[in-house]
């Protein structure tokens, strides 16, 4: 009789991918999945489903999810909210549940408080957006010692003691946004950077990626200021209004975080709307609208759903079967988009 492991062996996979593709629990690459049906089908494969049911039922497993909350003017944690309900809705019928809490993006006694009540609730792992704090680190490095699994998500702490990331490869899309800008203010500009807390990794790697490449293959492109906008859209608002009365130069931003309706809100005001070269991340609502009226040039999209579903997917795997995630960094697609491919 065959097993899922006979069938990860032919396709050349891991059963963890064999069992979602079987399962239609989806983050599957589609080539990938076919070829994984193709084999289950020519081997006959036929799981106990009501049996491989029960039995995890009886786990009666629990996962945590904590989030940086979009009340922080961060909509793109919407689309990772609505892949973890989605994927939640699906694990449900496993007897599942899943507990999600928002925290600040730069609140680490906040975060520690949320991931204390969700191990008092049972939790059998944890994902994260880790706030790159001391306190949060080792927080989490304590739990993941003492069995936890711990997937951290959209931003990363490395030395945590988590098991995997799922989220963007943030300096290579720093790297993509200075390949951009060069394109989009051809081959030359005074650039403005508008960044996120200091506090969260990813922001740090995004600004580094652009800087560094821009310095070694676009002379050209000079950086003329940087300022904070805590990924508030008030404040971000604020410090590009500033920033663009002081230097007039400025003829290109980098958005390198949330707050994007608020610096273009000033862009617009001060009469530079399609007059400057605009990068900016992820295809939200506000953001794709910027893009269609020419207020923003292109945006760096990271797959908001799949960094919902996939972190669940990890932890359902190591807590019903056993299997480990087959690599550490699960990095989502740099999708550029721009008006003519929304």
């Amino acid at each position: 009789m065959s097993t899922m492991k006979d069938i990860a062996h032919l396709a050349g996979v891991s059963r963890g991918t064999v069992d979602r593709v079987l399962n239609n629990r989806g983050s599957v690459n589609p080539e990938t999945e076919q070829k994984v049906r193709d084999i289950a089908k020519a081997l006959k494969y036929s799981p106990n489903f009501a049996g491989k049911t029960l039995a995890i039922r009886k786990k009666e497993l629990k996962f945590g999810c904590i989030l940086f909350g979009t009340a922080a003017s961060n909509t793109f944690f919407e689309g990772v909210v609505f892949g973890i309900k989605s994927r939640a809705k699906e694990m449900k019928e496993y007897g599942v549940s899943v507990e999600i809490r928002e925290s600040h993006i730069d609140n680490p006694e906040e975060q520690a408080k949320h991931i204390d009540e969700l191990v008092e609730l049972g939790i059998n792992g944890l994902t994260i957006t880790p706030i790159d704090d001391v306190l949060v680190a080792n927080r989490l490095k304590k739990l993941s010692e003492s069995g936890l699994p711990i997937v951290t998500v959209n931003s990363d702490i490395p030395d945590c003691g988590r098991i995997a990331y799922v989220g963007s490869d943030y300096f290579k899309s720093g790297e993509t946004a200075a390949g951009l800008m060069n394109m989009a203010a051809g081959g030359k500009a005074n650039v403005g950077i508008i960044t996120g807390s200091s506090r969260v990794r990813c922001h740090l790697e995004r600004v580094a990626g652009f800087t560094e490449y821009a310095e070694k293959h676009f002379p050209n492109l000079k950086i003329v200021n940087k300022v904070i906008n805590n990924d508030d859209e008030i404040d971000s608002y604020n410090v590009t209004m500033n920033m663009l009365n002081q230097f007039p130069e400025i003829d290109a931003l980098y958005l390198a975080a949330a707050g994007v309706n608020g610096a273009c809100r000033a862009v617009r005001e001060v009469g530079l709307d399609g007059k400057l070269s605009i990068v900016s991340y992820d295809a939200t609502p506000t953001t794709c609208k910027l893009i269609h009226e020419g207020v923003i040039t292109a945006t760096i999209a990271q797959q908001p759903e799949v960094q919902g579903t996939l972190p669940l997917d990890i932890l359902f795997d190591l807590n019903c079967m056993g299997i480990m995630p087959e690599k550490e960094f699960f990095y989502t697609n740099i999708e550029i988009k721009i008006k003519e491919n929304l």
